[in-house]
Order: C-alpha cells, then structure tokens, then sequence
C-alpha cells in the first residue's frame, strides 16, 4: 500500500504541470493587460466551444495542481521538513480554489454570445469581481510558493543546483500569478510548473524504488 500510494503522488506531480501547460497554452491568447473585454470579446466570439472548453479544464487543472502540492508536502514530511511546506500547504490550496473561481465567471461572455447580447460589456460587468478574485488568487498563491521554496531547500531531497533551480521555477510561478500579462499568466506559469515539480517527482521516485526491497530468490528444492 505505501508502494502504490508513493506512486500515486508521483504520478500526480507529474501530470499536474503537464495539465496546467497544455490548458493555459490553449487558452485563446488575449493581447494587452488582463482582464482586456475586447479581446475577451473577440475570442469568445470567434469560438465558443472551444471558450467554455478551456475554461473548465482550468478549474480541473487548477485543482489537480493542488493535488500536486499535497504530494510534495507529503514527500517533504517524509524527508523531516516539517515547518515551511506546513505552513505553505493552506496558502497553496486557497490560491488554487480562488484561481478556478476565474473561469466560472468567464462563462458570463459564452452565454452572452448564447443570447445574442453585448459580449463585450458582459466581461466589463465582471471587472469588479474578476481583478480583486484574480490579485487574491495570486498573492496567496505567491506566499504558498515562498513557503514550498524555503520547505525544498532546507530539506537536502535536490542536489544544491536542481534544489535553485527548482526555488527559481516556484518564484517564477509565484509571480506569474500576480503579473496581468497572458503571455506571463499563460506560458510563463505553465513552464515554470514544469521545471518547479518534475525535479521534485524524480525525487519521490528515487525514494520509492529505494522503499521497495530487493525481491529475494526462491530458495530451490532439496
């Protein structure tokens, strides 16, 4: 049971950020500063489908990306780094649940292009709850990844130069968030995931294939 439960923590870091990239690179890209109801406008307008099928595989990713961190902290409890990622896991759940809460209103311009109505002042009524929602999700998030970077650290799991690597990458995804540019939000985010935790579910495999013992031969028949 520790066998296929270590597995499946590995199995999630790893897909996680694979999820999150393929999701966000998908997305329409959306020029200027963010929230822009132009170009929201004219995306939704020029594909519906495939607006409302990006938005719920955010949600989805968003969340599995908070699997994701439960595993790491897993892995850090394990390794006797108890402090930082501890107190970090509540910061990165929130950020993730306050990040999906953003693309269930960005259905409000898919059903105004349903209706038949103005789908560029649909998005505009959502200004007021999408920034505050989006710095919110962002400076959360942030102080969950500042905590995950000093829990990796400490913890001696990485080599010192994949162990900066990795603290640049969470730093990175930490202010991807907080930066109102799509090509940050999109394709910096998902990038640095990818380098943040593939490093960390090749260390959970290591010490996987290490718990498993060596498969003794049978003895043979006298």
């Amino acid at each position: 049971m520790s066998t296929t439960r270590s597995s499946l923590r590995t199995g999630v870091v790893v897909i996680a950020p694979v999820i999150l990239l393929a999701v966000l690179s998908y997305h329409p890209y959306l020029e200027g500063r963010l929230p822009n109801a132009g170009a929201v406008a004219e995306a939704v307008e020029s594909d519906p489908a495939r607006w409302g099928a990006v938005h719920l595989a955010t949600g989805v990713a968003s969340g599995v990306l908070a699997l994701a961190f439960l595993a790491v902290r897993a892995h850090l409890r394990e390794a006797g780094e108890d402090r930082w990622s501890a107190a970090a896991l509540p910061f990165v759940v929130m950020g993730c649940t306050l990040y999906a809460m953003l693309p269930g209103l960005e259905f409000a311009p898919l059903a105004a292009v349903e209706a038949g109505g103005d789908v560029e002042a649909a998005q505009e009524v959502l200004h007021p709850w999408f920034v505050p929602l989006m710095v919110a999700a962002g400076i959360t998030f942030a102080a969950g990844m500042f905590g995950f970077a000093l829990g990796v650290r400490r913890s001696g799991l990485l080599s010192p130069g994949v162990t900066s690597l990795v603290v640049v990458a969470l730093g990175v995804m930490a202010l991807s968030r907080v930066v109102p540019l799509a090509a940050v939000q999109f394709y910096v985010q998902g990038l640095a995931g990818l380098v943040a935790l593939l490093p960390l579910a090749g260390s959970m495999w290591k010490r996987r294939t290490a718990a498993v013992p060596a498969r003794q031969p049978a003895p043979q028949a006298t």
